[in-house]
C-alpha cells in the first residue's frame, strides 16, 4: 500500500505518494469553474443581510416607534455577534473543513429570518417584537460568520493559496452586489408586503445556497493534531490592515443604517436607488480593476481608494439634492472596492499556511467590528446631528484609515 505523508496548504493536506495533489488539481483549476459556485452561495447567502438591512432601519424607527439609537444596535448587534464567532468559524473551517460549516451556517441563517417573520407577524407589544428581531439578530451573526468563513477558505481551497486575492475579490464581487442588490429589493417588497415580505425572503435564498452547496464536493482538511491557537497569536500577525478595513467599513455601515433615514427626513425618494449605486460601482471596479493591486502595489491601491472613497463621503453629507447624493453613493463603492482584497493580500501573507483559515475569518472579523460599532455610536451622532452627520463620520473615519496606511506599508513581513 502506498505510503502517506502530510504536506503544507490551507488545510494541511492528506496526500498519497502515488497521487497527484490537491495542490496540483487546484493550481489547474480555472478561476471560473473553481470559484463560480460559491460566489452564487455567497450571492444567496448575503441577500439574507442585504435585502433586510435598509427595511430594517425604517421597521424599528417608523413601526416599532424606537430612537435611532435603538436602530443602530439592531443593525449593529448581528455584527458584534459575527465577531464573538469569527475565529471559531476559522477553526471549524480549518478542523472540519468549510463545507461542513456552510452547510450549518446556511440552514441557521434562514432560521434567522423565521425570527423576522415572527416579530413583524406577532399580535404583540413593540418591546417584545423588537426581542424576537433581535434574537433573529443573534443567530443571522453565527451564520454569517460560518459561511462567509466557509466560501472563503473553500474558494482558496479550490484553486490554490496563491490566488487568495482573486478569492476575495470574487467573494466580495458576490457580497456587495447582493448588498447593493438587496438594499432596494427590500425596501421595494417591504413598500409592496411590508417587513413580512422582507422576512419571507430572506427565508428562502438560503435555501438556495444550501442546494448549490450539497452539490459541491468538499476540499480536504487539514491534517495533524488539532492545536488550539490562541486568538492573539493571529491578531498580531493581521491587525493593522484589519484596523484599516475597519475604518474604511464605516461609510458602508453608515449608509446601510441611516441613509433610508436621511432620505426620509429630507422627504427624497430613492434611497434605494443610491445604495444600489454604490453596489454598482463596487462590483463594476471589481470586475475591471481587479489586476490593479498587482500591478501597483496593494498599498497604493488601497491609499487611492481610501482618497476616492472621502470624497463620496463628503459628498453625501454636503449632498443638496438626492442626485448629488447618488454620485456621492457611488463614489463611496468606487472607493471601498478594491480596499478589502489589496489589504487581505497584505493580511494573509503574514501568516503560516496551517493558520489561515483562522487568518481569514480574523481579518472579515475587523469587517464585522465596523458594522456593530459603527451602527450604535453614529446613531448617537446623529441623534444629536440630523441623520447626514453619519456620513461627516464616515468621512473622518475615511481619513483615519488614509493615515493609518503609512504604518501598514512600512509594516515587517513576518519573522
Amino acid at each position: 500500500m502506498p505510503g502517506w505523508h502530510l504536506s503544507g496548504g490551507i488545510f494541511g493536506r492528506v496526500i498519497m505518494n502515488d497521487v497527484p495533489s490537491h495542490t496540483q488539481f487546484a493550481s489547474q483549476r480555472s478561476a471560473v469553474s473553481g470559484l463560480a459556485p460559491l460566489v452564487a452561495i455567497v450571492f444567496c447567502g448575503i441577500l439574507v443581510v442585504g435585502a433586510p438591512l435598509p427595511a430594517l432601519s425604517l421597521y424599528v424607527h417608523e413601526q416599532l416607534g424606537f430612537s435611532s439609537f435603538t436602530v443602530g444596535w439592531v443593525i449593529g448587534i448581528q455584527s458584534i455577534v459575527t465577531v464573538l464567532s469569527r475565529h471559531y468559524a476559522g477553526t471549524l473551517s480549518d478542523h472540519h473543513g468549510p463545507r461542513w460549516i456552510v452547510l450549518r451556517g446556511l440552514p441557521l441563517a434562514s432560521l434567522a429570518a423565521c425570527c423576522y417573520l415572527a416579530s413583524a407577524l406577532l399580535p404583540a407589544a413593540p418591546e417584545v417584537r423588537l426581542a424576537v428581531l433581535i434574537a433573529g439578530r443573534v443567530l443571522l451573526g453565527i451564520a454569517e460568520s460560518l459561511y462567509i468563513t466557509g466560501t472563503m477558505s473553500w474558494g482558496i481551497g479550490r484553486i490554490g493559496a496563491a490566488r487568495t486575492g482573486k478569492v476575495m475579490s470574487w467573494q466580495g464581487i458576490a457580497m456587495y452586489a447582493a448588498l447593493g442588490l438587496g438594499a432596494p429589493l427590500g425596501l421595494g417588497i417591504q413598500s409592496a408586503y411590508g417587513f413580512a415580505g422582507v422576512a419571507v425572503l430572506a427565508m428562502v435564498t438560503p435555501l438556495l445556497a444550501i442546494a448549490i452547496a450539497f452539490a459541491l464536493p468538499p476540499v480536504p482538511i487539514a491534517g495533524g493534531e488539532r492545536v488550539h491557537v490562541p486568538v492573539h497569536r493571529v491578531l498580531r500577525l493581521i491587525w493593522l490592515p484589519g484596523l484599516v478595513l475597519a475604518l474604511a467599513t464605516v461609510p458602508f455601515a453608515s449608509m446601510a443604517a441611516f441613509l433610508p433615514l436621511a432620505y426620509s427626513v429630507k422627504g427624497w425618494a430613492g434611497a434605494g436607488a443610491a445604495i444600489a449605486s454604490f453596489g454598482i460601482a463596487y462590483v463594476f471596479v471589481r470586475l475591471v480593476g481587479s489586476h490593479l493591486p498587482d500591478r501597483f502595489g496593494p498599498s497604493r491601491v488601497v491609499a487611492a481608494s481610501l482618497g476616492i472613497e472621502l470624497v463620496g463621503q463628503l459628498v453625501l453629507w454636503c449632498a443638496p439634492s438626492p442626485a448629488v447624493a447618488l454620485i456621492g453613493a457611488a463614489l463611496t463603492g468606487l472607493g471601498f472596492s478594491l480596499i478589502f482584497p489589496s489589504l487581505g493580500v497584505m493580511a494573509t501573507k503574514r501568516v503560516p499556511a496551517e493558520l489561515r483559515g483562522r487568518a481569514v475569518a480574523n481579518f472579515m472579523a475587523f469587517f464585522d467590528v465596523a458594522i456593530g460599532l459603527t451602527g450604535p455610536a453614529v446613531g448617537l451622532l446623529t441623534g444629536a446631528m440630523g441623520y447626514p452627520s453619519a456620513f461627516l463620520a464616515g468621512a473622518i473615519a475615511t481619513a483615519a484609515a488614509l493615515v493609518l496606511m503609512r504604518s501598514v506599508h512600512a509594516m515587517a513581513p513576518p519573522a
